[in-house]
């Protein structure tokens, strides 16, 4: 009886050829549907093809509002080139208090409520803020931030997915 080792050898390396590619696998963002403050309806299936930088954030949360002129400053640089950017509060962020900071801080993109917490469930159970997420043109997550993201790094993200 003859064993092909060669056989062998690449079945005991299988486990960790296929560990090694999921490093680089990048999941879909949840097939989300979301609902802005002013009553649009916003599905992230229809955003294919466009890069979308989606925010959890709260009005209470100091990290939250230091990012705010960032994003804003986002949007008005690449929104024009495709790049969609929507907020979502928190479910315990009285929606009052979200409509009127939203005002204030005059947000051009769009702000959506999580008020029974879905969106966040979806998103990997996210609890702190600010969490983002920059979802590729295909639709991939291709970075999550927890906490304050760094505006250089997202900027040449941003860029080069923008440039296919």
């Amino acid at each position: 009886m003859h064993i092909n080792y060669k056989f062998y050898g690449l079945l005991a390396l299988a486990p960790i050829l296929l560990w090694s590619t999921s490093l680089f696998m990048r999941p879909d963002a949840p097939d989300d549907t979301f609902t802005t403050l002013t009553g649009r309806h916003i599905a992230l299936k229809n955003l294919r093809g466009k890069p979308v930088l989606l925010t959890f954030w709260a009005t209470d949360c100091p990290s939250c509002i230091k990012e705010i002129p960032d994003l804003i400053a986002l949007y008005r640089q690449y929104h024009t080139r495709g790049l969609e950017i929507i907020a979502v509060t928190m479910y315990y962020d009285p929606p009052s208090h979200v409509v009127a900071m939203s005002a204030a801080q005059r947000l051009p993109y769009p702000v959506a409520l999580d008020v029974d917490g879905e969106h966040a469930r979806l998103f990997g159970d996210v609890e702190l803020t600010p969490s983002s997420f920059l979802i590729g043109p295909d639709g991939a997550i291709a970075r999550r931030y927890t906490g304050l993201f760094g505006l250089t790094e997202i900027t040449t993200l941003i860029e080069n997915m923008l440039q296919g």
